[in-house]
């Protein structure tokens, strides 16, 4: 019997919890919301932050308000639900939406972290060099790279992957690990294609981000005054903290072993990246940015 729909179990385990769970889930999705908002809108509206830097950082908001609305609002319901049921088209179009706005932000980092690396290491040539048709390039460059692989993954995954047996998906979304299980397809060929794909999307960027700040730091290093390090290394600061957070969170996912094996790990590290990561964002550039906090109290008087 071919399956047609799949069932959320999400934190079943946690049935008691379930409407303290929705007031936490439900009061930082509509920070987030905010937070990453308020970012686009300061942004827009202060002559002082538009710059390459923060253009960027406008287009990292707007994808963490994606990212978040493609997870939560789907997790608050089913808290509040007995039929978790998705269907399989749901089911797809969700992994889909999850996998492109994780492929783009990828890129995004990258591209932010060369900005950066233009930024100190080149800095009486950073305007030329990054001018705003390059600007645009580079961020739709990345908007197109991670929807156009997202779709290359899926649809290598939807033709590789058949269902022929349970349906009770042990996460809160429609991720890739949790399907894997419930399909019947032979497991070794789905894993070569989503590792192959996996790698394409995440290695290039992450390597490209190493670089970057492999470069900045034996730049700063030689910087002969103290003061000329500390304005090198707080232009970074805050971007250097979003990528740890974001492929740190990855790396416990998706490289951990142990994550993959035990549900429950597996379903809180995935918070991490789904749902905290995408709140941490503004507030780590509006705490760690001096710029920010000046147009923060511009925008109160």
């Amino acid at each position: 019997m071919m399956v047609t729909e799949f069932i959320i179990l999400g934190f079943g385990e946690l049935k008691k919890l379930s409407p303290l769970l929705f007031l936490v889930f439900g009061i930082v999705y509509l920070a987030t919301i905010s937070g990453n908002l308020l970012l686009v809108v300061l942004v827009s509206t202060q002559q002082v932050l538009q710059t390459p830097m923060y253009f960027f950082l406008v287009n990292l908001s707007c994808l963490e308000v994606c990212y978040t609305s493609n997870i939560v609002p789907r997790i608050l319901v089913d808290l509040l639900r007995e039929n978790r049921a998705i269907s399989m088209v749901c089911c797809i179009i969700q992994l889909y939406f999850f996998g492109a706005l994780g492929s783009t932000e990828c890129y995004l980092l990258a591209v932010m972290s060369y900005d950066r690396y233009l930024a100190v290491c080149w800095p009486l040539h950073y305007p030329a060099l990054m001018h705003k048709t390059l600007c645009m390039g580079l961020a739709i460059g990345s908007w197109l790279s991670g929807f156009t692989v997202a779709a290359a993954f899926q649809g290598a995954m939807v033709s590789s992957l058949n269902f022929c047996g349970g349906n009770e998906i042990d996460h809160f979304f429609c991720d890739l690990k949790p399907l894997q299980k419930l399909s019947c397809t032979d497991p070794h060929l789905v894993n070569l294609v989503c590792m192959s794909l996996t790698a394409l999307v995440t290695l290039v960027p992450f390597g490209l981000t190493l670089v970057s700040y492999w470069r900045i730091l034996s730049v700063v290093l030689h910087m002969p005054s103290t003061t000329g390090r500390q304005k090198a290394f707080s232009t970074c600061s805050s971007h250097l903290v979003v990528v740890t957070l974001f492929y740190g969170t990855l790396i416990l996912v998706y490289a951990v072993p142990l994550a993959g094996q035990v549900p429950t790990l597996h379903k809180t590290f995935s918070l991490l990246y789904t749902v905290v990561t995408p709140l941490c964002n503004p507030l780590i550039y509006s705490l760690k940015n001096k710029d920010v906090k000046d147009a923060l109290r511009k925008l109160r008087i």
